[in-house]
């Protein structure tokens, strides 16, 4: 397990391996399509985008949010987004805002595992169904961008309080826990010996 301090550097993105166990603190921003979209195509026509895209952490998901009586806003539930909903727009993302690490569920494509490792950048699979213990994580909400899109595909930004647990599935080395476990599932089928997991003990295929 490492404990982890955003923003994340390159070079320490770079040395998280696969199945590593990882938990947040510090800057974390939330994005789902039309965050995507906005942020490309103001930066496309070279207008500015809110800081603290550059370099972030970049959580696919949707929070439900209150706001309260002096105007600010707490996250109830924060459960991690599909992640496959934004394979076309991700490679530019990663590539124009330099994201170091992403949040999600179910993996993402393989352009977008090139654009990873060209730039440094990890996929963070953050468990489905734990949307309450997740929000806990996120800690405090800081303040948010575009609301005109509504409260799911705004930008909101957090102050990340131990976000986690949260499992290196995609490495900035091109490896993806998602392709090994595609592959083992051919391998069964064949009768051939599986590959084991990384952090899995015991027979192959156990």
């Amino acid at each position: 397990m490492r404990t982890l301090r955003t923003p994340l550097s390159e070079d320490l993105v770079r040395s998280l391996r696969l199945g590593e166990t990882v938990y947040l603190y510090g800057p974390v921003v939330t994005g789902r399509d039309e965050m995507h979209i906005r942020a490309l195509k103001l930066s496309g026509e070279g207008s500015p985008v809110p800081s603290g895209i550059e370099g972030s952490v970049l959580y696919h998901c949707g929070p439900i949010m209150r706001q309260n009586g002096d105007g600010s806003w707490s996250v109830v539930a924060a459960g991690p987004t599909t992640s496959a909903r934004m394979n076309k727009l991700e490679p530019e993302m990663i590539r124009r805002f330099r994201i170091r690490a992403i949040i999600g569920k179910g993996g993402m494509s393989k352009d977008v595992a090139e654009a990873m490792r060209e730039v440094g950048c990890v996929y963070l699979a953050a468990t489905g169904g734990a949307a309450v213990s997740l929000a806990d994580g996120l800690g405090a909400c800081k303040g948010a961008e575009w609301l005109d899109l509504g409260m799911p595909e705004a930008m909101w930004r957090f102050e990340a309080d131990r976000l986690g647990p949260l499992i290196v599935a995609m490495d900035a080395e091109g490896g993806s826990l998602y392709e090994r476990v595609a592959e083992s599932l051919v391998r069964d089928r064949r009768g051939l010996p599986a590959r084991p997991l990384p952090g899995r003990r015991g027979r192959p295929g156990r």
